[in-house]
């Protein structure tokens, strides 16, 4: 018997915590969109059908789930293998950028924020969503239990904030939320 699929294993999270970010960010998303860590496609089910979507991701296997989804669903979507610190595209090529739950993950979230900035159109849209540090104290404290462990073995964070870093870099926040004890943030911004 082998190992269940990444979906199949978080699938009860998914449902109960992440996807009600995923829907209330990715219906914002227009023109050529941007998705950062695309994963295996959990956010395809909710854009909108008139954009046109790029995702970027650093695990080919990740993606190779992401291509039937696509499929499934009819929507045409160029998969590319990248690097969140590095993005391979021109500056200005998107009119938005959508990254949900990919930005605890990599190693400098001030640098792959101003990747995301750099290839955003002015005036284009920046749809993030994370697990940030809660702002009820007692989940606060079992976050920084819990990040003591994964940020060494696994390079996970817990208490990072994307929003303070949109707006040191000078983009307005257009909405935003924050949900479950206030350790999940969803943020819409706009480059000026």
């Amino acid at each position: 018997m082998g190992m269940p699929d990444y979906d199949t294993l978080t699938a009860g999270v998914e449902r109960r915590f992440l996807e009600p970010s995923r829907r209330w960010l990715c219906w914002r998303a227009v023109g050529d969109v941007l998705e950062v860590g695309v994963g295996t496609g959990a956010n395809l089910a909710f854009y909108p059908r008139d954009i046109r979507l790029t995702g970027l991701d650093a695990s080919p296997a990740m993606m190779d789930a992401a291509r039937p989804k696509a499929a499934s669903l009819g929507l045409a979507v160029e998969l590319v293998e990248g690097d969140a610190m590095a993005l391979p595209f021109a500056d200005g090529s998107f009119d938005t950028v959508v990254s949900t739950f990919v930005l605890c993950g990599v190693p400098d979230e001030k640098g792959a924020i101003a990747e995301m900035v750099r290839v955003l159109r002015p005036g284009g849209r920046l749809l993030l969503a994370d697990h940030i540090a809660a702002s009820a104290a007692p989940v606060r404290v079992g976050q920084h239990a819990l990040e003591a462990v994964t940020r060494p073995l696994l390079g996970e964070h817990w208490t990072r904030r994307p929003r303070l870093v949109v707006e040191a870099l000078g983009l307005p926040v257009v909405a935003t939320r924050r949900r479950t004890f206030g350790a999940l943030e969803d943020v819409h911004a706009h480059r000026p």
